[in-house]
């Protein structure tokens, strides 16, 4: 990430495997709302992260675990993370799609 920082990106079995012992915050960045992964904690658009930032409500070294559709939003606002402090951020790699496609439930709820 620019100015430094690094930032996980997690499979969805791995990702699975986690939410078994969920010790982490959970974040949907997708706009608009496509669906959301069990156990999802906030949800804070992409583009709004840096200034949703007292949403997420953790300290900058706590685990926070970003996902959208299809990866590409969440990779943005987990750069972005990176250069706000945030030193332990996760991305879905292939979001919500990869998710589906690894046999893992979306919830669809209207919005």
């Amino acid at each position: 990430v620019e100015g430094g920082g690094t930032y996980t990106d997690v499979s969805p079995t791995a990702l699975n495997a986690m939410l078994a012992r969920k010790d982490f915050l959970l974040v949907n960045v997708h706009v608009p709302y496509a669906g959301e992964i069990a156990r999802t904690d906030r949800f804070v658009p992409f583009d709004a992260i840096e200034a949703g930032l007292g949403k997420l409500s953790v300290r900058k070294g706590a685990k926070v675990v970003l996902y959208c559709r299809s990866g590409a939003m969440s990779a943005i606002a987990a750069r972005a993370l990176v250069k706000a402090g945030y030193t332990d951020v996760w991305n879905l790699t292939g979001g919500m799609v990869a998710w589906e496609d690894s046999g893992f439930p979306i919830i669809r709820r209207p919005r």
